[in-house]
């Protein structure tokens, strides 16, 4: 899976992880995608801000520090339809 895929991925299970503590899959995909982050990407220092209708994370790869940005609405789109899925609202 290409760098900005993965990403995309973490970046959304972290914001369905974050709402929803309670929920043992939703913190099990964070985590793997955060080892294939760190793993197979080599990625550190990872930092997300939300600024002007994106998320933007930041991070470091080979000693190089980088971002990349993501609407709001695509990160979010995971945890709305989680959230309105009723089979899925039994934490």
């Amino acid at each position: 899976m290409n760098l900005q895929d993965t990403l995309y991925n973490w970046l959304s299970i972290k914001v369905v992880a974050n709402e929803r503590k309670g929920d043992q899959a939703a913190q099990d995909t964070y985590e793997f995608f955060h080892e294939i982050l760190k793993e197979d990407h080599q990625l550190s220092n990872l930092n997300v801000e939300v600024s002007q209708g994106y998320y933007v994370v930041r991070y470091r790869q080979n000693g190089e520090e980088d971002s990349k940005k993501f609407p709001v609405e695509l990160i979010e789109a995971l945890l709305a339809s989680i959230e309105n899925e009723p089979k899925y609202n039994h934490q």
